[in-house]
């Protein structure tokens, strides 16, 4: 992995200007694998997934199943030969998390600022056109997690961390508190290293999880996730769930709070992390303001929370509501 800081790169070097654009547009780390080589080990469990319906109710997940495996394609990028891969980081300083407000904290850390989509597609495309002033002919197509591509085994084939047993990316430095990205370039660049998975015998995110999502480390069954009940899922969440769901509003964060790799702030900036500060309108309002779509519906413009749909947003509280009222009953 190539750590964002203090770059003095030859500007013949196409990389290490490429490095250096990405830091500029506010990525926290960067790092390329070769586009011409299947993923052929990491397709096979994504297929396996698929066929234990671990998916639940996203079908998009099964979609393009065959483009997942390969890049340098039509349907991706023809002649592709290099993935640049790029990490964001959410994660924001603990004394700023502690003035939240409390609605505010029923929601995964992503989500509780602007919809990032926009800003960080933004940010890609610029750098998409700047790989392409590199060398004639050059082509670069930038890609964010709404792309058919396993955007996590990517990014551990570029250097720039490892799976946890959760399932997530982990960025030793960085945590797992992140977003990814990517370029298809037909630009060839050197690839990075892969690193060593280093969770050892810690299970601190299974033992965590308040639904058993993890069937197995590394295995997920996303219909139990918090994440999926409370944002993908449509209709009733099943009974036997609802109340390890708990106080969450949207999505869970859980198995990522425990993570040791996500207990250093070092490095974290406030201003780099702006986007993701809660929206004023989360100070303004309680739980019970939320429990009518109607209500919902008029919450939900630029954040990503909107993802859960109003009748699904109303669901989740209607369910805090109710588990807070008979905790205080026992």
């Amino acid at each position: 992995m190539n750590a964002l800081h203090g770059t003095n790169a030859d500007p013949r070097d196409h990389k290490a200007r490429i490095f250096e654009r990405a830091h500029e547009l506010g990525f926290d780390a960067f790092g390329v694998a070769r586009a011409d080589v299947p993923l052929d080990v990491d397709h096979a469990r994504y297929l396996a997934f698929l066929d234990a319906g671990f998916h639940g109710t996203m079908e998009y997940l099964s979609e393009h199943r065959d483009v997942r495996r390969q890049v340098d394609t039509d349907r991706m990028l023809a002649g592709a030969k290099s993935v640049i891969c790029l990490v964001k980081r959410y994660q924001r300083p603990r004394a700023d998390e502690a003035r939240d407000p409390a609605l505010a904290t029923l929601i995964a850390r992503y989500a509780r600022g602007r919809d990032y989509h926009k800003g960080l597609r933004r940010k890609l495309r610029s750098l998409a056109s700047f790989v392409r002033t590199l060398a004639p002919s050059t082509r670069a197509r930038p890609l964010l997690d709404d792309a058919p591509i396993l955007e996590r085994a990517w990014a551990v084939r570029a250097g720039l961390g490892f799976i946890g047993k959760n399932g997530m990316l982990i960025t030793p430095g960085l945590g797992s508190l992140t977003l990814l990205a990517e370029v298809l370039t037909t630009l060839e660049l050197q690839a990075d290293i892969p690193q060593v998975a280093r969770c050892g015998r810690c299970t601190r995110c299974l033992d965590v999880c308040p639904t058993r999502a993890m069937v197995a480390p590394f295995v997920l069954d996303a219909r139990r996730c918090v994440a999926y009940l409370t944002i993908e899922l449509r209709g009733p969440i099943p009974e036997n769930l609802q109340y390890a769901v708990g106080d969450k509003l949207f999505g869970c964060d859980d198995c990522q709070t425990v993570c040791p790799f996500n207990a250093s702030e070092r490095g974290l900036n406030a201003e780099r992390t702006e986007a993701f500060a809660p929206l004023p309108r989360w100070g303004e309002l309680g739980l019970e303001d939320l429990v009518t779509p109607e209500r919902c519906s008029s919450l939900m413009g630029a954040t990503p929370v909107g993802r859960a749909t109003p009748q699904g947003l109303a669901r989740n509280a209607r369910l805090v509501l109710e588990k807070r009222a008979a905790s205080a009953k026992e």
